[in-house]
């Protein structure tokens, strides 16, 4: 029986590299993002086996049922990676921008606990995998980086989930990218990580066996 990964900022890049890779090793893939166009064309490339979920991540109740249609689709959910999130143009503590904060905050941090807590239920079911995007910038003092302090955020967390969910048999992974070659990014980064690559760091991490759990990959582009 297909198992399934649902994955959030499934739309570009990371996540619908992610898609196309779990695709291909045969599991069902969930997509959602906002962009409801990208979602019905990655679907739409990827077969029966993907759904297309279009969906606001810092909406608990559109959250609550996007996982809904999944499971009902699906018959469960395996596997959650909480991709979504955003940037910043404007870095800095004194010249920053904290309307712009307080959007990425809340996408970067409630968004993820958010898709943690609705994803609970489902992954104790089936001894799942919870999965979240961190960085490089969770790992390193950038000067002035609220970008960076909410990957912080997101590095502490998923050790937290990781003891939490071993409790009932379940997993949890931080994928820790530096730079990534995608939109997040003005111009295009030939030379720098590929999403393929992030995607083939998230299979790793599901393909390891019941007595394995991988709580972090840390990448970096070879230049």
């Amino acid at each position: 029986m297909s198992r399934t990964l649902l994955i959030t900022g499934a739309s570009s890049g990371i996540g619908a590299a992610t898609a196309r890779s779990a695709a291909a090793k045969g599991w069902n893939v969930a997509l959602l993002a906002r962009s409801e166009d990208k979602l019905s064309a990655l679907a739409e490339d990827i077969g029966d086996a993907a759904l297309a979920v279009a969906c606001d991540v810092t909406d608990r109740d559109a959250l609550a049922d996007a996982f809904a249609k999944v499971a009902d689709k699906f018959g469960g959910i395996d596997a959650v990676f909480a991709n979504a999130g955003k940037g910043t143009d404007k870095p800095g503590i004194e010249n920053g921008d904290p309307d712009d904060w307080h959007a990425m905050i809340h996408l970067n941090i409630l968004g993820v606990l958010y898709a943690a807590h609705t994803a609970m239920p489902y992954l104790r079911k089936t001894k799942g995998h919870f999965i979240l995007t961190g960085s490089k910038a969770g790992r390193d003092h950038m000067k002035g980086s609220v970008y960076s302090a909410t990957k912080w955020f997101v590095h502490g967390l998923s050790e937290n989930i990781a003891e939490e969910m071993r409790e009932w048999g379940g997993r949890a992974t931080v994928i820790a990218p530096g730079m990534v070659n995608t939109a997040f990014f003005d111009e295009a980064k030939p030379t720098k990580l590929q999403p393929e690559d992030i995607a083939g760091a998230v299979m790793f991490a599901l393909e390891q066996s019941e007595t394995s759990a991988v709580r972090e990959i840390y990448l970096m582009p070879t230049d």
